[in-house]
């Protein structure tokens, strides 16, 4: 294992991500969700295919044991990118950023309903706290429901984002059974080969014919989502993901000077306050997660003869 090889790994996959959702955002005044995710989807492929051949694994690396689990993975994943990418065109890219880390949190709730998987109190407890951040960040927003349109859209767009996370926190629930039989990289490209064929069920609600900023902007997002999900994926390869998990939370450092610097929107003090009960939320389950594992190494030691 190169942990710091991983770390890096992490952080170049971290930067791509907020960078592709920024691309994302300055193409949303314009072009539907559906039609971005379509964009994001088809791209990726080529990227995909291209590091798959360069690891010699086209033959290998595309096969699959369950055409299901990869559809309904698809589907979820699909679905939570399409809100995410609403969110986009409704909220700062910070806040949209915020909101995301409920992810993990509900994942630690869905493995225990869906996996049997066994959550103490210390867990429960950190996502009490995070879901205390999100509600920190989203009062503002749920507040305007009645008020103005422009206040109103922000209020649908931070819903949206939530639904999103919920979305992306079952994707993760199907993952975790998909790799106890499918190849990591049969994961990656059924993904977006599904989403991409997903979102031409949006076809029909709006699309438009972008304009040539827009165009690059998407493609761009397509391109640098493909390269951000192999950055993500080889990082695992070097580092164990207890090491390396915390450094997602360095994608609100990228969004919040992005969204400064870009977009000119300047993060609240509310909304920092809550992002930080998530991060801090996020990090407790993690520090946790890895003294779980450890103690379950200990106890296989213990069980396993010595000779």
């Amino acid at each position: 294992m190169k942990p710091l090889t991983g770390i890096l790994l992490k952080l170049v996959a971290v930067t791509l991500f907020i960078v592709m959702s920024a691309l994302i955002k300055a193409a949303a005044d314009t072009v539907p969700p559906g039609q971005a995710v379509f964009f994001r989807s088809f791209f990726a492929i080529p990227v995909i295919l291209a590091w798959l051949a360069i690891r010699g694994e086209m033959s290998t690396g595309l096969r699959v044991k369950s055409r299901l689990g990869h559809f309904w993975r698809g589907f979820v994943g699909t679905t939570a990118m399409g809100l995410m990418f609403a969110g986009l065109g409704l909220l700062p890219l910070p806040e949209v950023t915020a909101l995301g880390y409920a992810a993990p949190l509900l994942v630690v709730v869905f493995a225990a309903m869906f996996l049997d998987e066994k959550v103490g109190i210390f867990r429960l407890g950190a996502v009490a706290l995070g879901l205390v951040g999100v509600l920190v960040v989203l009062a503002p927003r749920l507040t305007t429901l009645g008020g103005p349109t422009v206040e109103t859209a922000q209020a649908v767009g931070a819903v949206l984002v939530l639904l999103g996370a919920v979305c992306a926190a079952l994707a993760q629930i199907y993952i975790r059974k998909l790799v106890q039989s499918e190849q990591t990289s049969a994961i990656v490209f059924y993904f977006s080969l599904t989403s991409t064929l997903l979102s031409l069920l949006t076809l029909p609600f709006g699309w438009v014919i972008p304009g040539g900023t827009e165009t690059v902007y998407l493609v761009l997002a397509g391109l640098i989502g493909g390269l951000a999900q192999i950055f993500l994926t080889s990082a695992y390869r070097f580092a164990d993901a207890s090491v390396i998990a915390p450094f997602d939370y360095a994608s609100m450092l990228f969004a919040i000077a992005i969204g400064y610097f870009i977009f000119d929107e300047v993060p609240t003090g509310q909304m920092l306050i809550g992002a930080a009960l998530i991060v801090l939320a996020g990090i407790i389950i993690i520090v946790r997660e890895r003294q779980l594992g450890l103690q379950r190494g200990r106890a296989k030691e213990v069980k396993t003869p010595q000779g």
